[in-house]
């Protein structure tokens, strides 16, 4: 601290340079300065910038003049020569919900078609409730109304998925970093020990309370049952090891964080990059290191580096091109096609076509994949409180003025919600046409008071 105020100005001086020592005392991510559209350098971050930026950040395109330090150049073909070259034998793969979407899974985020946006619509306190540890201790009836639709094995992996497990069978990848929940990679092939599930998944499943894990078979009965897993050991409620909101990343995420430096290749796949600190992954890489992007848009700052490879479009397009540039293309199908039975369900419904009889193009199946995942939230939500009452009045005892029981300590005498090991959500799905429908609310459109209480 400055012992007189003369000497604040020297201190002030002191600590701008530290913090520019801090910036700068790395070389940059590209190993020197590069100049951007305008001829001047770039501005790069210090590790500790990295680690605290933003993703999906604005920057500038490198400039076309710039020649790439690694690759031959920035192009599909500089990139495949790389690889055939065998330069490429630690490939990190880094995954978003971009990878799924042609299976029929719809993302999060995008605007019109993503599972935040048509959740919205519904009478969730906010879409985002449905991932949200608070509100799945108070209500876990939404999350596993989408458990039902999205638990593995309803949908088949992609061709992005099968070109992840190529890269394994071929020795080169290092590690699968993904946001996915979906299992997909798992589904293709790729190892667990490959995977990094960096916000979990459905893979493993454990009781919230006293953490005990729960048997898959078991999670998987109750979810086809369209029932309410509880533990075996304290009744507390299982959840799929997901994290929610108000949870921590997976540790293994953190062990395995600096992987990235050791690539000699990096392939970012179908994701915004907007969520820390997943989103700080490709700049983890080295300097020299090339990064490819195969995405419908820029982000993240890639396409500023001088050994980027930018392939913007549809995934599953993107790595078809790049195995073909590999020599890879007929190996990729291959792999590609022992994945047709996986998802049967999905890919027949698929098949089935427009009422003309054409078949479905990717848009139709996730709209249709789409309206019938809202069509049983919303269900869940308009009927959970017509079912409370309704077994609130079948099991509460009443006084001689038909006002609710109350006990001894005051207290309302009801059964506590979820309280059965098999709490039944058959009241949540559309029935089948050979199944009984349950009877309607009292009324189809509950009145303001009622909605301002859901």
């Amino acid at each position: 601290m400055p012992s007189t105020i003369a000497d604040i100005p020297a201190t002030i001086n002191l600590l701008r340079f530290i913090a520019t020592v801090i910036g700068r005392k790395h070389k940059p991510r590209r190993n020197q300065a590069v100049p951007n559209s305008k001829g001047k350098p770039s501005r790069q971050r210090g590790p500790i910038g990295q680690f605290f930026k933003m993703g999906n950040e604005e920057s500038t395109p490198i400039d076309e003049s710039v020649p790439p330090q690694t690759l031959s150049s920035r192009t599909l073909e500089g990139l495949a020569e790389y690889i055939k070259a065998g330069k490429a034998s630690k490939i990190v793969v880094m995954t978003g919900a971009g990878i799924s979407t042609s299976a029929g899974i719809p993302d999060f985020r995008s605007p019109e078609t993503g599972l935040y946006a048509n959740l919205a619509r519904l009478n969730l306190p906010y879409a985002e409730a449905v991932f949200d540890i608070s509100f799945f201790k108070q209500n876990p009836e939404p999350f596993y109304t989408l458990a039902h639709e999205l638990y593995p094995g309803k949908y088949r992996p992609t061709i992005t998925h099968s070109f992840i497990r190529l890269l394994h069978d071929k020795g080169l990848l290092l590690k699968l970093f993904t946001q996915n929940i979906d299992c997909l990679e798992r589904e293709a092939g790729v190892p667990d020990d490959k995977i990094v599930e960096a916000h979990g998944s459905f893979a493993r499943q454990s009781c919230i309370e006293c953490k005990h894990p729960y048997p898959e078979d078991d999670i998987r009965r109750h979810i086809a049952a369209k029932e309410i897993p509880r533990c075996h050991e304290c009744k507390g409620l299982v959840k799929p090891e997901i994290v929610f909101f108000g949870e921590q990343l997976p540790q293994a995420f953190f062990e395995n964080r600096m992987l990235p430096a050791q690539s000699d290749l990096c392939i970012v796949l179908g994701t915004s990059l907007t969520v820390q600190p997943f989103a700080s992954l490709p700049d983890a890489t080295r300097g020299h290191t090339p990064r490819v992007l195969i995405n419908k848009e820029r982000v993240g700052g890639l396409g500023n580096g001088t050994d980027d490879v930018l392939l913007l479009g549809d995934c599953d397009d993107g790595v078809k091109k790049l195995a073909e540039a590999c020599g890879w293309l007929e190996d990729l199908e291959k792999l590609w096609a022992e994945t047709a039975g996986l998802g049967k369900d999905q890919a027949e419904s698929a098949a089935g076509g427009a009422p003309d009889g054409s078949a479905k193009s990717k848009d139709e199946v996730l709209e249709d994949e789409i309206d019938k995942l809202t069509k049983e939230v919303d269900e869940t939500l308009t009927l959970s409180k017509w079912h409370e009452e309704k077994v609130r009045g079948e099991i509460m005892p009443r006084s001689a003025d038909g006002a609710d029981a109350v006990t001894s300590d005051g207290q309302h005498s009801r059964s506590q919600p979820h309280e059965d090991e098999k709490s039944i959500l058959g009241h949540v799905f559309v029935s089948g046409p050979s199944e009984e429908a349950p009877p309607p609310p009292p009324s189809a459109e509950p009145n303001n008071k009622e909605k301002d209480e859901t």
